[in-house]
């Protein structure tokens, strides 16, 4: 067991050092896209810059979200800190609203005072951006998106560049070759609606595991029926399930029965049919908290 901890922390050392480089890079690109979209005056790629710095910071809250969602139950926080990475996954995915909304009004009221924008400089800027993003992209999956909304938040945000990033380069290539200035600005609103649109998303899911919401795949009825066929209930009178974060799951139920049940036997039953990690029984006049 202690091999097997010191691997897990050996990891999340490595995915977070991935994901301090992956801030690093963002920051540099940031910078490199915002003279970039001065000098040609493509709102495309300042919208893009801006983007970039969201992704920057949005890896940078998961990065500090995750050292604080790994310290242990003290006596002020008796579940933890686990929600620290919820509330990061929040407050990144209501920046992608703030920032592609923002970016939105940008467009249309540039759309009434347009302005000569230089093709080239903006599609050698988006390239470059655009293996930016990749690699950036590659970074945040592997410290950890398949298993933290925190970190897929950061990976949201960089997938999401990178697919600004080629449109970016569509619209700079068609200003080169036809003069279409038009196609920046719409080139703007259609990254601002992505962003926007997964914004949305993480907002939703985050919000429902704050709200202590049910997860959307348990069926209660289910749950209910499984356990007064597979143990000796005749009732279950109130069973409610909610998410401490999107690992761990609680719940609390109020069961009759003619004779004292063994709860443990009930506790791993949940925890194996329905990954329910934590559970508080109470059965006529006596509870028990499993723990």
């Amino acid at each position: 067991m202690a091999h097997s901890h010191g691997h897990t922390h050996d990891t999340h050392d490595k995915s977070n050092r991935q994901l301090l480089v992956a801030v690093m890079i963002n920051v540099l690109l940031t910078v490199v896209q915002v003279i970039g979209g001065l000098l040609s005056g493509s709102l495309s790629l300042l919208a893009d810059a801006l983007h970039n710095l969201s992704d920057a910071s949005a890896i940078f809250i998961a990065f500090v979200a995750r050292k604080i969602g790994a310290r242990p139950a003290d006596e002020h926080y008796h579940f933890g800190y686990h929600r620290a990475e919820i509330l990061a996954t929040l407050l990144n995915s209501l920046s992608l609203i703030l920032i592609g909304g923002y970016l939105i009004i940008e467009a249309v009221s540039n759309y009434f005072t347009p302005q000569p924008i230089d093709g080239w400089i903006i599609v050698w800027v988006a390239v470059v951006a655009l293996l930016v993003d990749v690699a950036t992209t590659f970074i945040t999956y592997y410290a950890g998106a398949k298993n933290s909304i925190n970190i897929r938040a950061a990976f949201i945000h960089n997938i999401s560049d990178a697919m600004a990033s080629l449109v970016v380069i569509v619209a700079g290539t068609l200003i080169i070759l036809y003069q279409w200035y038009s196609v920046d600005l719409i080139a703007t609103v259609l990254i601002s609606l992505y962003v926007i649109y997964h914004g949305v998303l993480l907002l939703k899911q985050s919000c429902k595991i704050l709200m202590q919401a049910a997860p959307a795949d348990l069926d209660r009825q289910h749950i209910i029926a499984s356990l007064t066929q597979q143990f000796a209930i005749s009732k279950v009178d109130d069973l409610k399930v909610w998410q401490l974060d999107e690992h761990h799951l609680h719940c609390e139920l109020k069961l009759t029965a003619s004779a004292d049940l063994e709860l443990m036997a009930i506790k791993q039953f949940l925890q194996n049919q329905f990954s329910i990690t934590h559970c508080t029984i109470e059965q006529t006049s006596h509870a028990m908290n499993i723990k």
